[in-house]
C-alpha cells in the first residue's frame, strides 16, 4: 500500500499510470519464464498486448522473442522522465514508490542497452574477447545519474552505474543461454526454465541484488535426468551467466565469459584420472605423473563453474575429498599437502537415481546432502509429448535445421513427423531423448526410415537369456531383469506394468538399479534432450 500524504499532497505514482508502473516493476524482479511475467506484461499493455502462447518459448521459426517488448518500452520511456521530473522537484515519495521507481527505471535501462549485450554475447560465441571496452558504458552511465542522482533521494538498493551495468548484462547471459537454448513449447520445458533462472539468482531477485550476488558460487547445482534431456546445456546456461564485475576505470568487464564453464565427462575416465584431472598432481605422485598437472579446480577461475557429468560414477574415496571442496573451499593435488583454494562454482550431473545409489551405500550421504541444495531435474521428451503431442514437430523442425539447413528444413520436418506418427505411433516411449529424436531426422534424411535399434548395454540380451536357458535363474531374478528391461524400453512404470500385467507397485519394487544403469549409460555422445542447441549458433 502507498503511505497516506497529507491533504492536498499528489502520490509521485498517479491512478492512470499505477498499472503500467507496477507491472513493468514486478516484470523487472521476476523470474521470465513463469506464467506471472507473462500476466503482467498482459497488465502492462491491456487491451493493446499481441497475444502470445501459455508457455512463453523460442518458437520454430525464430520469430521475435516477445512481441510486446517493442510497445511496453515505448511506454516505459515516455513515463519514466515524468516520475524523474517529480522527484527532481521535490514530489514526496513513499518506500513503496520509490521501489517501484527503481525496479521501473531499471528495467528500462535494461533494455536500451540489450541490444550491445547481445551483440557483446556474441562475439564471446565466436570466440572474441568479451573483456574489451564496452563503449556504451559512458552513455549508460549518463542515463543513471538523469534517473538516480536526485538531491535527497534514498534508493531501497544499490543504483550505481557499474553494478547496474552488470545486472544488465548478466540478465541478458541469462536469457540468451536459457530461452535461447533450452526450446520447447511444454510446461515441463518452461519449468525446467524456471529452474535455471532460480539457479542463478534464486526466487527473489530483489535479494539477490542485495546480498548474494558474490555469494552463489558457495551452492553447488545438482541436475538430475535421463540420458539425453540436456543436462549439459542446463550446466551451460548456469556456468556461462554468472555475475561478472564491471572495472569502471577500464571501462570493460573482467572475465570473458565464454571460458567460465568447464565440463568434465567423469563416465570416460578410470577414478585415478578423476582425481589428476580434477585436483592435479606433482611429479612422481604414481606411476605414469612425470611432470606437475595443473587440475580443473586449480585452473577454474573464481567466477567460474566445474560441470562434473555423471557424478555417480564417482568412487567413496573422491567423494570424500570432493565434499572437501564443497565444505571447505580447499583441496590439495596428489602427492603434495599444500593446500589449495577452489573460488568457483560446482555444477555436478547425473542419469542414476542417487537415491538408490545412497540406499545401496555407493553414494554418501554427506556428499549427497552437500550436493541437492539446489536441485534441477530435466524432462524426458515422452513427458514433453504426453502433454503437448505437437511439440514434437517444431522439437523435429530445429532439429531439421541443424541437419538440413533453413531452406529444406521445413520439408524435411514434415517428412520426419509423418513418419513417426505413421511408424512409430503417438505413444512410442522414445527411450534415447532428443537425442534419439536427432538420429531419427538423421535416418528420415538417409534412408526415408527409422527402425529404433535395441536399447543399448552390456547385458541387453545374450547372457541373461543364456542364463535363463540353462534353469540358472531363479523366478525372482528373471522377473526383476524382465521388469528393468520394460521399464527402460518405456521410462514409465505405469506403461511398463501394463505391458507386463503387474502392479505398477511391484514393477517398482523389482527394478535393479545396476542392470538400469547400463541399460542407459550409452545411448550416444554429446547432450541434446530437450535442451537442443539453437540451430542458427
Amino acid at each position: 500500500m502507498y503511505e497516506r500524504f497529507p491533504e492536498g499532497s499528489v502520490a509521485l505514482i498517479r491512478d492512470d499510470e499505477r498499472v503500467l508502473v507496477e507491472s513493468v516493476a514486478a516484470m523487472a524482479d521476476t523470474n521470465p519464464f513463469l506464467p506471472a511475467w507473462m500476466d503482467h506484461q498482459q497488465a502492462a499493455l491491456g487491451e493493446a498486448a499481441v497475444p502470445v502462447d501459455a508457455v512463453w518459448h523460442a518458437p520454430a521459426d525464430r520469430g521475435a522473442e516477445n512481441p510486446n517488448a517493442d510497445a511496453i518500452q515505448t511506454r516505459v520511456e515516455a513515463l519514466a522522465p515524468r516520475l524523474r521530473d517529480r522527484l527532481a522537484e521535490g514530489q514526496r515519495a513513499s518506500p513503496r514508490e520509490l521501489e517501484l521507481y527503481e525496479s521501473f527505471v531499471r528495467y528500462l535501462l535494461f533494455w536500451r542497452y540489450a541490444d550491445g549485450f547481445l551483440e557483446l554475447i556474441r562475439r564471446g560465441e565466436s570466440g572474441q574477447s568479451t573483456t574489451g571496452k564496452v563503449g556504451t558504458y559512458r552513455r549508460f552511465v549518463g542515463d543513471v545519474a538523469a534517473f538516480f542522482e536526485l538531491e535527497g533521494v534514498r534508493w531501497p538498493l544499490d543504483t550505481s552505474a557499474g553494478p547496474l551495468f552488470e545486472w544488465g548484462y548478466q540478465i541478458r547471459r541469462v536469457f540468451h543461454h536459457t530461452f535461447r537454448q533450452i526450446f520447447g513449447g511444454s510446461t515441463a520445458a518452461a519449468a525446467l526454465r524456471a529452474a535455471v533462472w532460480e539457479s542463478i539468482f534464486t526466487h527473489d531477485v530483489r535479494r539477490y541484488r542485495r546480498a548474494l550476488t558474490g555469494r552463489m558460487n558457495d551452492i553447488p547445482t545438482l541436475v538430475t535426468g535421463e540420458s539425453g534431456t540436456g543436462k549439459e546445456l542446463v550446466a551451460r546456461a548456469i556456468g556461462l551467466s554468472r555475475h561478472i564485475p564491471f572495472d569502471p576505470e577500464r571501462q570493460a568487464f573482467v572475465e570473458d565469459y565464454a571460458r567460465l564453464f568447464t565440463p568434465l565427462n567423469l563416465s570416460a575416465l578410470s577414478p585415478t584420472l578423476i582425481e589428476s584431472e580434477l585436483f592435479g598432481h606433482r611429479k612422481g605422485a604414481y606411476t605414469g605423473a612425470l611432470e606437475d598437472r595443473v587440475g580443473w579446480l586449480q585452473e577454474c577461475p573464481s567466477l567460474g563453474a566445474v560441470f562434473l557429468d555423471e557424478i555417480g560414477e564417482l568412487d567413496a574415496g573422491i567423494q570424500v575429498k570432493l565434499l572437501r571442496v564443497l565444505q571447505s573451499r580447499t583441496f590439495q593435488r596428489i602427492g603434495e599437502t599444500q593446500e589449495r583454494r577452489f573460488e568457483g562454482k560446482i555444477i555436478a550431473a547425473t542419469n542414476r537415481s542417487l537415491e538408490t545409489e545412497l540406499a545401496e551405500g555407493r553414494f554418501r550421504q554427506d556428499f549427497y546432502y552437500r550436493l541437492c541444495a539446489d536441485r534441477i531435474r530435466t524432462p524426458t521428451l515422452r513427458e514433453q509429448l504426453r502433454e503437448t503431442p505437437d511439440e514434437l514437430h517444431h522439437l523435429v523442425l530445429i532439429l531439421a535445421r541443424r541437419v538440413a539447413g533453413d531452406d529444406e528444413a521445413p520439408a524435411l520436418a514434415d517428412e520426419v513427423t509423418h513418419y513417426v506418427k505413421r511408424e512409430l505411433g503417438a505413444d512410442y516411449a522414445w527411450p534415447g531423448n532428443v537425442r534419439e529424436l536427432e538420429q531419427c531426422v538423421r535416418n528420415v534424411l538417409i534412408r526415408s526410415e527409422y527402425r529404433p535399434g535395441v536399447v543399448p548395454g552390456g547385458d541387453s540380451g545374450g547372457e541373461w537369456l543364456a542364463a535363463l536357458s540353462q534353469g540358472q535363474l531363479t523366478a525372482d531374478a528373471l522377473l526383476r531383469r524382465y521388469c528393468t528391461h520394460v521399464y527402460a524400453q518405456t521410462g514409465s512404470y505405469e506403461e511398463a506394468a501394463r505391458r507386463l500385467g503387474l502392479d505398477r507397485r511391484t514393477v517398482k519394487a523389482r527394478i535393479d538399479a545396476d542392470l538400469l544403469a547400463e541399460l542407459r549409460g550409452e545411448a550416444g555422445s554429446g547432450e541434446a534432450g530437450v535442451a537442443v542447441a539453437d540451430a542458427s549458433r
